[in-house]
């Protein structure tokens, strides 16, 4: 079942899709939602395949993503939308049930991690973060399901070679975003610039080819760079 609305303006709000197999869970959202006066949802969908199709059809900025859906999950319709030219950002929606699950969707291209329970206030600025082309990777959330999951993954083939393309120091920056650190918290940690600590983590990703924030820290861990505290 999909449901979008018109067209907007290339200036206006920040075009929402929320995609769950809960009627009441995207209906909450969109309450939520209604409520911000720069968000508009453009439409629902109740699986993978049909978040596809309504995305075929209407714009967004951002998805709200479930990931453990019937026809085709959240993962898959992460990766195929990654795919597409000028793909929105992905937030998936996690109760910290299914820890793979939502490492995998982090991997796939996920910019960051939603609560199903999130306060209203947490979920309109994750929304904003995303559509500004960042990532949401908040030390509360993605801390917690990353060290949950770490110490049950091996480092993939080849992940740990790759850091032998960074310098020290941005092995350093990399290791604290992994922990959830913020870059002025970085830079207070290293004794350097904000300024610096974002160069460093701009040349990290790049040398990576990592496309935000959120898959730097899904690769520190991977990498084995990043383990979960003892």
């Amino acid at each position: 079942m999909t449901q979008a609305a018109g067209e907007a303006g290339p200036h206006g709000p920040i075009r929402v899709a929320v995609v769950d197999d809960q009627p009441l869970i995207r209906a909450g959202f969109a309450m939520v939602l209604a409520a911000a006066d720069d968000i508009e949802v453009v439409g629902e969908a109740e699986n993978g395949a049909d978040a596809l199709d309504l995305l075929d059809r209407v714009r967004a900025d951002v998805v709200i993503m479930d990931i453990r859906m019937p026809v085709m999950d959240g993962i898959r319709a992460t990766e195929e939308l990654m795919r597409r030219e000028n793909p929105p950002g992905v937030l998936v929606l996690t109760t910290f049930d299914n820890d793979e699950d939502a490492f995998a969707a982090l991997r796939a291209g996920a910019g960051g991690f939603l609560l199903k329970n999130a306060p209203a206030a947490e979920v309109v600025g994750a929304i904003r973060v995303v559509a500004a082309g960042e990532s949401v990777v908040a030390p509360r959330i993605t801390r917690l399901l990353l060290d949950q999951v770490a110490d049950r993954l091996a480092p993939a083939n080849g992940q740990s070679e790759r850091l032998d393309v960074l310098t020290a120091r941005e092995r350093e920056v990399l290791s604290q975003v992994a922990r959830g650190l913020s870059n002025a918290e970085v830079a207070a940690e290293l004794y350097v610039a904000e300024a610096t600590v974002k160069t460093h983590l701009g040349n990290l990703m790049a040398k990576l080819h990592l496309r935000d924030r959120a898959q730097a820290v899904a690769f520190a861990y991977e990498s084995g760079l990043v383990r979960p505290p003892v």
